[in-house]
């Protein structure tokens, strides 16, 4: 199957890339790389150096399948450039949408996020909840997933709000609750909680990347799904980075009100089940560390390597 990734040298994407690879698929990779290029050389994957809003220069000939995974990620990063956001996370993918469409693409894969829900007080936060985003980020987010949805009738599509992913990539990110404590307490010996009290679901990145390779395929009914399975206050996540790894725990305020849990029965109940956590993520991780693979490095981090460099490109 010959397979279109934007964003495939991103954190997940390249973690999707090399997983679709092993499997046999013929593997086309639209990234601006503004993180750089992890993914090695491989005689059915073509990689493409390109900004997503320059969308009728996507190759998009015999694709079947699209995994749009290219965006403006995280809330600080989108606050620096709101506009440049829009124009990435919503305006390019409905044209890229439509582009697929008139390419005669089967199945259309976006990559939301379960930061959508905005601050919500269900135990079970599901599917057909009410939005309530909060930031400019979650806004592009929910109005991509509504756009992308309207197209339903002509493509199969699928969004994927995640929970926040932890682990290892090639493309690391320490930016992110778990992977940023643990390397605190690593490389400190003391980790920094803002709040605390604020819940968050997590998702270990091979779990996320098995459920885009499980919606490559499924018979389930197209439409949203939410992909977390470990709700966990900031407080639950810091206690457990403290039992792997020794350390102090500093608590300050924090003016960051999201607190959401993620439910995901949905995609439970097409067959998929998750077979890694978020303890497994932090022995990862240190693993990585011990041996000199991870070091805390701004291109880690979205905000301080945008900010190093310049906004006028698309980040993954």
């Amino acid at each position: 199957m010959k397979i279109l990734v934007t964003g495939g040298c991103g954190y997940t994407g390249v973690m999707l890339v090399n997983e679709l690879l092993n499997l046999g698929h013929d593997v086309v990779v639209v990234d601006v790389q503004w993180f750089g290029n992890t993914l090695k050389n491989h005689k059915n994957l073509t990689v493409h150096k390109m900004d997503i809003r320059d969308t009728g220069e996507i190759p998009l000939q015999d694709i079947e399948i699209i995994y749009h995974l290219a965006n403006v990620a995280n809330d600080p990063s989108v606050d620096l450039n709101p506009t440049l956001s829009w124009e990435i996370n919503v305006l390019a993918a409905q044209q890229f949408a439509e582009a697929a469409i008139r390419a005669g693409v089967k199945r259309f894969i976006y990559a939301s996020s379960g930061s959508v829900y905005g601050v919500q007080d269900e135990e079970k936060v599901t599917e057909n909840l009410p939005l309530v985003p909060i930031s400019v980020y979650n806004k592009t987010k929910m109005v991509a997933e509504r756009v992308l949805l309207s197209y339903a009738q002509e493509m199969e599509i699928f969004a994927v709000r995640p929970a926040t992913v932890c682990g290892v990539s090639p493309r690391q990110r320490l930016d992110v609750a778990v992977n940023m404590l643990t390397l605190q307490a690593l490389e400190n010996g003391e980790i920094t909680v803002f709040g605390g009290e604020q819940t968050r679901p997590n998702i270990h990145i091979k779990d996320l990347v098995r459920v885009y390779i499980h919606l490559l395929d499924t018979t389930a009914d197209s439409g949203v799904y939410n992909a977390g399975f470990e709700n966990l206050s900031i407080s639950e996540i810091a206690m457990r980075v403290q039992q792997a790894v020794p350390c102090k725990i500093t608590v300050t305020d924090s003016n960051d009100p999201r607190s959401y849990r993620l439910c995901s029965d949905k995609l439970l109940a097409t067959g998929f089940e998750p077979e890694h956590s978020v303890a497994e993520a932090m022995m990862d991780l240190q693993d990585a560390f011990s041996k000199g693979m991870i070091r805390d490095h701004p291109q880690c981090h979205n905000v301080k390597w945008m900010k190093e460099n310049s906004q006028d490109e698309q980040p993954q």
